[in-house]
């Protein structure tokens, strides 16, 4: 389980230190960093695929992605400064086995002779055990092209890094490669889920083949397929049971012909079953909301963000059953505009404030002595 995520110089995560629960609720005002924090995540994700570079210049490169205030917020305005730190992204976590973090930071190339000028450069990883990097905890330090590992004592790796390369997917030594891969195959699982489509041509509204299944797709094109996956595995109980809890005497069916899934949801009242095309968007969100944090093998880290959009507030109770029941059996990161569902989940979990005064986004009460241990190693 995650234990801590930390950020620092994402867009307004100047300096942002997190501590994540078994059931986490992020909530607060607009322009407070909810969905600097959602999209910071899945940054780390990416990282665990390779995929951190890639990812940073979708979004228009790290000049797009940094903080733009002043170097030191809260000191003076910041205008007319001379940066006197490195340039730097940084994020990682910490868990109950083993952690990551990495400092990215302006590539080294001319412009006027690279094609890839906005192509970060990983300048700091490292690999760790517990919920920090201390000494006696790194396993993997890498600094620019060179890296070392922790073999009894520190032995330095022939092998050099590219600045675009991750010791995550590029480290070839062998004594190395088991706690990589490890960390690498949890990150992997990691899912990430950020309003549903619910209009009319929206994939999880039209019959699609299916295969056996473990998890929803970011589109919720294989729902059919993960409830179908959930029922013949003898694992529909908590999926029935959240919808009956949402639409009492409803229930959920799939038709499947010729290796082609339908959704079919029987409503009391009705003399036959809705497919998914006919349903309303709320009611289709709900399901796609179930299939996502209830599947018959769950991953090991869910992140829902703004899950009660498009939901009627009568939905938000059994939303809030829905996500505390997901929280038994995988961890949960909910980022939430509604204080409804967070006073809903605020019992059953962790609850996180974040605000806002223009000089980057802060945990409301945490101070300095009230933020989780963390190091960011220097360059």
């Amino acid at each position: 389980m995650l234990t801590t995520f930390a950020v620092s110089g994402y867009r307004s995560l100047v300096d942002l230190v997190l501590p994540l629960d078994r059931l986490t609720v992020v909530s607060g005002a607009n322009g407070t960093g909810k969905s600097n924090l959602y999209r910071a995540l899945r940054l780390l994700a990416a990282a665990g695929e390779g995929r951190t570079v890639g990812a940073i210049a979708r979004e228009g490169g790290l000049s797009s992605v940094l903080w733009a205030g002043p170097e030191s917020p809260g000191r003076g305005s910041g205008q007319g400064t001379v940066r006197k730190r490195p340039v730097s992204l940084r994020i990682g976590f910490g868990s109950d086995g083993f952690g990551y973090l990495a400092d990215l930071g302006l590539p080294q190339v001319d412009p006027a002779r690279s094609f890839f000028t906005r192509d970060p450069e990983i300048k700091r990883e490292q690999v760790f055990t517990g919920s920090f990097a201390r000494p006696a905890s790194v396993v993997i330090d890498r600094t620019r092209a060179a890296v070392r590992v922790r073999d009894g004592g520190w032995r330095s790796v022939p092998q050099t890094l590219g600045p675009g390369q991750s010791v995550l997917l590029d480290l070839e030594d062998p004594s190395a490669l088991p706690e990589v891969l490890r960390l690498r195959h949890g990150m992997a699982q990691w899912r990430f889920y950020d309003h549903f489509r619910a209009d009319r041509d929206a994939p999880a509204r039209q019959p699609q083949v299916g295969t056996r299944t473990r998890w929803l797709s970011d589109d919720g094109a294989d729902l059919a397929a993960v409830w179908a996956t959930a029922i013949e595995s003898g694992h529909e109980g908590p999926l029935a049971s959240a919808v009956a809890d949402a639409f009492p005497g409803s229930h959920v069916d799939i038709d499947a012909a010729d290796g082609v899934f339908r959704l079919l949801f029987s409503q009391r009242g009705l003399l036959r079953p809705l497919t998914a095309a006919e349903l309303s968007d709320g009611t289709l969100r709900y399901l796609l909301l179930c299939a996502a944090l209830l599947p018959a093998d769950p991953p090991p880290l869910v992140v829902v963000n703004e899950p009660e959009a498009s939901l009627h507030e009568d939905l938000l109770g059994p939303l809030g059953s829905l996500l505390a029941e997901a929280a038994r059996r995988t961890q949960v990161v909910v980022v939430t505009h509604s204080a409804a569902l967070r006073r809903a989940l605020e019992p059953r979990g962790s609850a996180v404030e974040l605000v806002s005064s223009g000089q980057g986004t802060k945990v409301l009460g945490q101070g300095l002595l009230d933020a989780p241990p963390w190091h960011w190693p220097s360059r």
